[in-house]
């Protein structure tokens, strides 16, 4: 643990103290000014509490880029090659990630209070839960997409399996239909009469349903994300949207077990 958080530590003020770090703190502040003006009240809490956790995930993505970029020099190749485990750095560039971002965050939300809405104790108590689920998952997604992870094809794998699930979830009936169709008619002229009506009638059932069995696996998935919109909107959770968060940390971390797999078993090629 002292070893994650001195390189932590390190980290931090290396981003802080760096050209990248002061263009973070401008885009908050721009970002205050521009959707919470502080000249004009801010609509409702649920307005609140959604954006300023949109900005969290957008922001935590980037600054896990320009860490994960940062660790990946040359230059801290002697932090790297002194510990025990490469996980420990990996962990500490995942942390570092996590509280730039949420002091960022904190000062957006503290700033948007200035002529903002009035937060009862149940949405403040919610608050914590939702935004922090959300940026862990973003930061290990964003390790994923950083050279100082990647091992081989790995990112153009988890994406792309990301890009199957959300073009899965636009799928309609008549696609589906259509798409059976087109087999059913090459499995007849094959021969295989038995596979074609069976695609057939499938390809019938679908054109005439109101459920579509295919998107609705696979949005599931993405349930969580739904389920925190919903209830923010909503102005409260229900017993199985306040799943949501711990669902969201589920798949962070097994985001970031396989992140540390690659990042283990990989040759380190740092650049200059």
């Amino acid at each position: 643990m002292n070893r994650i958080l001195t390189l932590t530590s390190y980290l931090l003020r290396s981003l802080f103290t760096s050209l990248a770090g002061v263009i973070y703190l401008i885009l908050t502040l721009a970002f205050w000014f521009i959707l919470f003006n502080p000249r004009q009240k801010t609509p409702d809490a649920s307005y609140y509490i959604l954006v300023i956790g949109l900005f969290g995930a957008a922001l935590v993505f980037l600054i896990t880029l320009t860490n994960a970029s940062r660790a990946n020099k040359v230059e801290l190749a002697p932090w790297l090659v002194r510990l025990p485990s490469r996980i420990e750095y990996l962990t500490a560039v995942f942390l570092s990630s996590i509280i730039a971002a949420g002091i960022l965050q904190l000062l957006l939300a503290l700033l948007s209070l200035i002529s903002g809405p009035t937060l009862t104790f149940s949405q403040v108590l919610g608050i914590p839960p939702v935004w922090l689920s959300t940026m862990v998952v973003t930061a290990v997604l964003a390790l994923h997409a950083t050279d100082l992870v990647t091992h081989g094809w790995s990112r153009v794998y988890v994406f792309g399996i990301l890009a199957v699930l959300l073009f899965g979830r636009s799928v309609t009936n008549q696609s589906i239909s259509g798409f059976a169709s087109n087999l059913s008619e090459m499995a007849l002229n094959r021969g295989w009469y038995e596979i074609s009506e069976s695609l057939r009638n499938f390809a019938v059932a679908q054109q005439g349903s109101d459920t579509n069995i295919i998107s609705q696996l696979l949005g599931f998935v993405f349930w969580p994300f739904q389920a925190l919109a919903d209830g923010i909107s909503g102005g409260g959770f229900t017993a199985v949207e306040a799943l949501a968060p711990a669902i969201l940390l589920l798949y962070a971390a097994i985001l970031f077990v396989l992140a540390a797999d690659f990042f283990a078993a990989k040759d380190m090629q740092m650049t200059e």
